[in-house]
């Protein structure tokens, strides 16, 4: 079996996205370009982690090689929906993520899972191109490369898709279901 690297470097579209109902939403990145569409399936918790270390990334870009930033809440973000049709290519197990600093962009590699890993590496921003971001190179991966303004409009939009689910319980914390749940600061009773 041969694996693909899709690579978009850089895309015209790169999104975080779902399709679903709050409570069964599957989380998607889906990158555009050149008359191709690659979808990639992941966790709630691995597009958070990922718009988390993006902007740990950021800041040590700017704080080590004075790399210009644009404003948080300054990108005009893409709201539309994820372009159609959905195709999962594959099931994302590990993310990798540099910084080149000749291009001054961020490089995102979206690794299938392997056998039972998932994971989120940061690598650190250096000259090298991203040789400290190949774990397996026989699984498939989704890799763009993307500028800091476009890496900032992804981080905005995939915090927004994470916190677009179910609203918390203001109790516990978990996800509340139209249906209410089972609380546990209500030892198990419904509110």
């Amino acid at each position: 079996m041969t694996h693909q690297v899709h690579a978009f470097e850089p895309p015209e579209r790169f999104v975080a996205g779902t399709v679903g109902p709050p409570g069964e939403r599957t989380f998607f990145l889906q990158a555009r370009g050149g008359g191709r569409l690659v979808s990639v399936a992941l966790e709630k918790v691995q597009m958070s982690l990922l718009a988390e270390k993006l902007e740990e990334l950021l800041s040590e870009a700017q704080r080590r090689f004075g790399v210009k930033l644009p404003e948080p809440g300054s990108a005009v973000g893409d709201n539309d929906p994820l372009d159609t049709p959905v195709d999962e290519e594959f099931r994302v197990g590990t993310l990798g993520l540099a910084f080149d600093v000749d291009t001054e962009t961020v490089v995102i590699e979206a690794i299938a899972a392997g056998e039972a890993e998932t994971e989120v590496e940061l690598g650190e921003p250096d000259d090298e191109e991203d040789d400290d971001v190949e774990p397996d190179d026989d699984l498939d991966r989704l890799r763009v490369r993307l500028t800091p303004a476009a890496t900032r409009e992804f981080i905005e939009r995939a915090r927004r898709v994470v916190n677009a689910g179910r609203p918390p319980c203001p109790l516990c914390g978990q996800p509340l279901d139209p249906a209410g749940h089972l609380c546990p600061r209500h030892n198990g009773y419904h509110r």
